[in-house]
């Protein structure tokens, strides 16, 4: 059924977005995705390189009469999100995304589609192969495993690009054209523990928190959505503090940069006491259910009797472990002053799962202003260490700074008004852009990011809208050809 894309317009980009959906690439796992846009870009005739980050570099010529143009530097990245719905079987290391189209759209079939960021890298892949377009010196920059930890744009070493423009194709809604982005950090907090044998007169029961809408953890983090590992702790608190609950493990969430929609635990409480347990669950179910009635039409939570475990985490570390959940902050904190609009400093409380013998949790911060940031860390270090957890913050990454007075924002703006008869938007994005690593190495590059309208990102829900797709395409095209001699 996918094949289908191939007969949407602009063809040229399609049938490469249609190519990478046959592609296995979940992030970290981009061997075949890499394999394939290389050597795309040497049958072509390209100068193509990897580096040791796993990122591509492929170098096109100027076309006839553009060879003093400013070099442009097209990026995008190589990886996607792999989630799926409950009870879907895809395994995104092998398996291709089958879509459909569906009301304007193109989405994927109980799966991410892949559109953040294949749009991009299909776009991308359709400036290399044109004969017939305008534009100057151009670098296509194809980068690795952005969406768990942007490693391949913190390994971009200095030297390796010659364009003094930086087209970000990453963002997600057209007609938006984003000059700044929210730094991040990686934030794991670590309880040990030794399991216990349950006692005598247990009786076991999983607890179940599904059909959560999910999404970026960034962009739609502002949206009010349920957050998986926050409800599921509720019940747990719960069923503790007035049931003697115990807790033998615990799954919740999934990636770090997506808003948790799913958590599973295994617990045991007295047989004597089950019915209560079940009917006071039922109550505050219900009650969750009543308070995310509009956000969250399709939350689904369920206490399942089942086998008794033999083993359950020590009892004050699991009380630990619910009390510094409960505490730890989450969604968003401050918008910003500068731009009403934007989410200034959030975090994603994204992961709460067990091992056996220790439970992490797992949050992804971000802020524009890097101090905010900086006193998030220390306010999620004061929940955790006085509950005997170790916090160990990773991974950081700078933002963006906005730059209203770009050259090219300037010129970027007479086209999109010319083309459309509208004045695109200006904004900054609450969400790691790899602009602000790679500007970091390369400094006194004039960065935009623009990008077709996709919806529910790195969630299964993910749509891309078709018509957008060929207004980004056009804009695209646009700007490549009317980039001037002598633009920063």
């Amino acid at each position: 059924m996918g094949e289908a894309l191939l007969g949407l317009k602009p063809r040229e980009v399609w049938k490469h977005f249609y190519a990478l959906t046959r592609i296995p690439r979940p992030s970290g796992h981009e061997e075949k995705i890499r394999a394939f846009v290389a050597g795309f870009g040497e049958d072509l005739g390209l100068r193509t390189l990897v580096d040791r980050a796993g990122n591509v570099i492929i170098r096109k010529p100027a076309a006839k009469g553009m060879e003093n143009a400013a070099g442009v530097i097209l990026q995008a990245h190589l990886d996607m999100v792999p989630q799926k719905k409950g009870g879907i079987e895809h395994d995104f290391e092998n398996d291709p995304v089958e879509t459909v189209i569906d009301a304007g759209s193109v989405r994927a079939c109980g799966t991410t589609l892949g559109a953040d960021n294949g749009i991009g890298v299909a776009a991308i892949l359709a400036v290399l192969e044109s004969t017939v377009l305008r534009h100057g010196p151009l670098e296509a920059l194809l980068t690795s495993n952005e969406e768990n930890g942007m490693t391949g744009a913190f390994g971009l070493k200095p030297g390796l690009l010659r364009g003094r423009v930086l087209l970000n194709l990453d963002s997600e809604e057209e007609g938006e054209l984003f000059i700044g982005c929210a730094g991040g950090i990686d934030g794991t907090m670590t309880f040990g523990y030794d399991t216990r044998s349950l006692p005598e007169g247990y009786e076991g029961f999983v607890v179940r928190v599904e059909g959560l809408k999910g999404g970026h953890s960034g962009m739609d983090i502002h949206l009010g959505r349920g957050n998986a590992n926050k409800i599921m702790n509720r019940l747990l608190l719960d069923g503790a503090a007035y049931h003697r609950l115990r807790l033998a493990s615990i799954d919740g969430g999934s990636l770090r940069n997506a808003i948790p929609r799913e958590s599973t635990a295994v617990v045991a409480v007295p047989k004597a006491g089950a019915e209560g347990f079940m009917r006071e669950f039922s109550a505050l179910a219900g009650s969750i259910h009543r308070e995310l009635a509009s956000a969250e039409p399709s939350l689904h939570i369920t206490a399942t009797p089942a086998g008794r475990p033999e083993t359950v985490v020590e009892e004050r570390v699991a009380a630990n472990l619910f009390e510094a959940v409960r505490a730890c902050p989450n969604g968003v904190l401050r918008m910003s002053d500068e731009m009403p609009d934007l989410v200034e400093t959030s975090n994603n409380l994204a992961r709460v799962v067990s091992t056996g013998s220790s439970a992490r949790v797992e949050c992804l911060l971000r802020s524009s202003v890097d101090s905010a940031r900086e006193n998030l860390c220390r306010a999620i270090e004061k929940v955790f260490v006085p509950a005997g957890a170790v916090p160990v913050f990773h991974g950081g990454y700078p933002g963006w700074k906005p730059d209203p007075a770009s050259p090219v924002l300037g010129i970027m703006r007479d086209i999109y008004r010319a083309r459309f008869g509208r004045t695109p938007g200006v904004k900054a994005v609450h969400a790691g852009l790899e602009c602000g690593i790679i500007g970091a190495t390369y400094p006194g590059l004039d960065m935009i990011s623009f990008g077709p309208t996709i919806r529910n990102p790195h969630s299964p829900d993910e749509t891309v809208d078709i018509a957008s797709v060929g207004r980004f395409w056009d804009f695209l095209t646009g700007v490549l050809g009317g980039m001037p001699a002598g633009a920063r």
